[in-house]
């Protein structure tokens, strides 16, 4: 199924009248377009990373704890997660490339006003505005980069961007712990706005002009029942470690978003004009790629997580030499994603994926056993994680490619807006999964050997280690589900 179908001929999905103007050209050079989706991409990516190694700084600077200073990196996914799907229905409604090039230039001036806050209160909430940004960016980035690429190129141009994606990645450690150390945590936001700038007057020049609009009206109820109920799982994933699965905010944000949610669904199947129409799940194929997704990112950063503290409190080694072990893991991804993308038409989709997952488990069994092990050698578990950032990388692109692909056409838009909404829920799930298997791991370990010693040498090295278990098994999920998605959809 061709996921770059026009779709202004589709008409509405219910009512079957048509909206109006035309779809861009298919004819035209799709790599300048797809260059620009990967500036944004590459920007995000770069943005998430690079604050998590500022929090310790930032925490410093304005005189709190930590706990609150994460909120400078939770605001942002909270604010990302709720906008997005709302920014996916306007810019059916308004256009791609006006909403695109907003987001942009409110991702910028955004990321200015962080550099300038004096207070935690300000830079938290200057970072809402940047997730309200890097939503209008996230609703359309998937969906430009489809239809310019169309479905022989689609794969290629998901390599691409997902390589995108990984080069943010890995900048952040790198650069991030260069700007902190000569100019101050001011310079990681100070750094994105003229990335940004540079991708608004490329996008302004390059990106087609997209006349078509769907008419309908905007669903404001369903907007006010998902928002609260993705911010409220959103901050029970982010938590869950610190507040326990039983206390009682975890239960009252769990119950509420569990009960927001399907009040969501309930409004949705009722209207004529959804803000999510809810048939695109009846394609199981996409349905399962969706899920493939959300596991993919729960892995990239559930094994950012787990590395981070080995690498620090584990192998007590400085926050610039952990990120340069760190960064294997994205180096490889960029580069194994292209290559995935252009091997797509020899092996197929499905077969890639799975041998990138193959390979992303078999790395997880290498450092769950010897990979952080002074002998026979750390060396191995650079080796390891470098496969596991090559294993997602083969993974990550077809996957991406074959999900926008099994969408019905009628339903680009919120295809291209569900999976950055997963991969969202991806990075909280696999930042509180391993949290919280941490801290479980940590305290068996510890009073099993009766040492007081939580989080430092073997104690931590070897509660990670463990720790990967879990991780694995998301692994073997992932790999279930692109299996079943090939059972379902053979590939032609």
């Amino acid at each position: 199924m061709d996921g770059a179908a026009p779709e202004a001929s589709r008409g509405d999905p219910k009512t079957g009248q048509p909206t109006t103007g035309a779809a861009p050209s298919q004819g035209a050079n799709p790599w300048p377009i797809v260059a620009i989706t990967c500036i944004g991409a590459a920007m995000g990516q770069f943005d998430a990373s690079v604050v998590q190694l500022a929090l310790p700084d930032l925490a410093v600077t304005f005189q709190t704890r930590e706990t609150l200073a994460s909120w400078v990196a939770l605001a942002y996914v909270l604010a990302f997660s709720a906008a997005l799907p709302v920014f996916g229905r306007l810019c059916e409604m308004f256009g791609r490339k006006k909403l695109y090039l907003a987001g942009i230039l409110v991702f910028v001036a955004a990321s200015a006003l962080c550099a300038m806050a004096t207070s935690l209160p300000e830079l938290i909430a200057f970072r809402i505005l940047q997730g309200i940004g890097g939503a209008s960016l996230g609703a359309n980035s998937i969906v430009i980069l489809n239809r310019a690429a169309g479905k022989e190129l689609r794969a290629r141009a998901m390599g691409y961007f997902s390589a995108a994606q990984a080069v943010g990645v890995s900048l952040g450690p790198i650069a991030g712990g260069l700007l902190l150390g000569f100019f101050g945590w001011q310079a990681i936001f100070w750094v994105t706005v003229p990335i940004g700038l540079l991708g608004a007057v490329a996008g302004w020049l390059i990106l087609p002009d997209d006349m078509e609009r769907d008419l309908r009206p905007f669903d404001w109820q369903g907007a006010l029942l998902l928002g609260p109920a993705l911010v409220s799982l959103v901050l029970v994933l982010n938590h869950i470690a610190d507040w326990g699965l039983t206390s009682l905010p975890s239960l009252a944000f769990g119950i509420g978003g569990v009960a927001l949610l399907a009040l969501f669904i309930l409004r949705e199947k009722r209207t004529a004009s959804p803000l999510v129409n809810l048939d695109i799940f009846t394609s199981k194929p996409f349905s399962l790629g969706v899920l493939a997704v959300l596991l993919s990112y729960a892995l990239l950063y559930g094994m950012f997580y787990l590395m981070s503290y080995a690498a620090i409190r584990g192998l007590h080694e400085t926050p610039t030499r952990a990120g340069l072990r760190l960064s294997a893991i994205p180096i490889a991804l960029g580069i194994a994603a292209p290559f995935a993308g252009a091997l797509v038409k020899r092996h197929g989709t499905a077969t890639l994926a799975l041998f990138g997952m193959t390979l992303a488990a078999a790395a997880l069994l290498t450092l769950s056993m010897v990979a952080l092990e002074a002998t026979p050698s750390r060396a191995v578990g650079m080796v390891a994680l470098a496969v596991f950032g090559a294993g997602l990388g083969f993974f990550m692109a077809p996957n991406n490619s074959a999900t926008m692909g099994s969408a019905p056409p009628a339903f680009s838009g919120e295809a291209g807006a569900l999976i950055n909404l997963a991969r969202m829920l991806g990075v909280s799930l696999g930042v509180a999964s391993s949290a919280s298997m941490l801290r479980w791991r940590t305290e068996v370990i510890a009073g099993a050997s009766d040492k007081d010693i939580f989080f430092y040498g073997h104690p931590m090295l070897g509660a990670v280690e463990t720790s990967f278990g879990l991780l694995f098994v998301l692994a073997l999920i992932a790999a279930a589900a692109t299996w079943w998605r090939r059972r379902l959809a053979p590939e032609r």
